[in-house]
């Protein structure tokens, strides 16, 4: 489509990650097995979780969550790519396009969601172990999870809403490797300013900030607690059970705030692919690998399962 035509579009190109033909077979095959390692990484602690009985703890349970979100958020951004380089059709319909930027915006934000309930269960267990098993109840542990995975869900409505009402767009060549909200709105030659607003406050403050507040506030009374641990055994025992926890969620909001939240004015594409192939793709391939090397409750798991295989 002519750069100058300005019109509704019924489809979009996706450019991917770079148009030198001779680094499209070693970017396929690269895509490939990292795609791979993410889903057996992340299906991998998810089956471990729920055939051990031992791993039935409300701390792993949101673990399996948080692989089920990892492997949603891969396929949905991955597998079109991965099917773009096979079948060498680069075009993707609205449609499409709108239900990729829904869900892959829905999945992030529930795992924000499943971090933070995360750090509430670590507090809980740190901070008040006296009442950790009646408050951290299956039952509890189940409305959590529910109401983070729906309100993720409904967080991303108002976006849709705003996006849906573009009418117009300069270009339908999206230059990105998929459907995501910046890339989209940078087409567009309607007025975005309340859909950019909306991503400064809402998305500043309702999708990232609260969430990391809750976290931050779980984690300053969890490291005031271990603080007053007199036994420096007990202080590093203590802190390792958050490690991991703690280790992902650097990880992911750093790769989020560098993705979404700067301003407008200095954003570039590149740089969006460069922060959103570590959102997508090493933030969920790294996840197995820390909650694994990290965790000597799963280390163990895999150890017994590795045994009764044996047997």
């Amino acid at each position: 489509m002519d750069e100058t035509n300005q019109t509704m579009v019924q489809y979009f190109i996706i450019k991917g990650i770079s148009d030198a033909p001779s680094l499209q077979l070693p970017i396929f095959l690269l895509i490939l097995i990292i795609y791979f390692l993410i889903l057996g990484g992340n299906m991998t602690i998810f089956l471990l979780v729920c055939s051990d009985s031992q791993l039935h703890t409300p701390m792993y349970f949101f673990l399996c969550n948080l692989s089920v979100l990892d492997m949603c958020c891969s396929t949905v951004t991955l597998h079109y790519l991965l099917v773009m380089y096979v079948t060498g059709n680069n075009v993707v319909s609205f449609v499409s396009c709108m239900a990729q930027v829904f869900f892959f915006a829905s999945f992030t934000s529930n795992e924000l969601l499943i971090l933070t309930a995360m750090s509430y269960d670590r507090f809980m267990a740190i901070c008040n172990p006296l009442h950790y098993r009646m408050v951290m109840s299956m039952r509890m542990c189940s409305v959590l999870a529910f109401a983070s995975w729906s309100l993720g869900f409904i967080e991303i409505i108002p976006y849709m809403v705003l996006i849906l009402n573009i009418f117009c767009y300069r270009s339908n060549v999206i230059n990105h490797f998929f459907c995501d909200i910046m890339p989209v709105i940078k087409l567009s030659c309607s007025d975005t300013s309340a859909l950019e607003t909306l991503i400064f406050t809402e998305g500043l403050f309702l999708l990232s900030f609260t969430p990391l507040i809750l976290t931050c506030i779980s984690y300053t009374f969890i490291i005031v607690t271990i603080l007053r641990i007199r036994s420096s055994t007990g202080r590093r025992k203590a802190f390792y059970t958050c490690s991991s926890h703690l280790t992902v969620v650097i990880l992911l909001y750093m790769s989020l705030f560098l993705q979404y939240l700067r301003p407008f004015s200095i954003d570039t594409l590149d740089s969006g692919k460069l922060f959103s192939l570590v959102n997508t793709v090493a933030v969920p391939t790294l996840n197995p690998v820390i909650y694994s090397l990290k965790n000597k409750d799963v280390k163990s798991a895999v150890k017994r399962k590795l045994k009764h295989c044996k047997s």
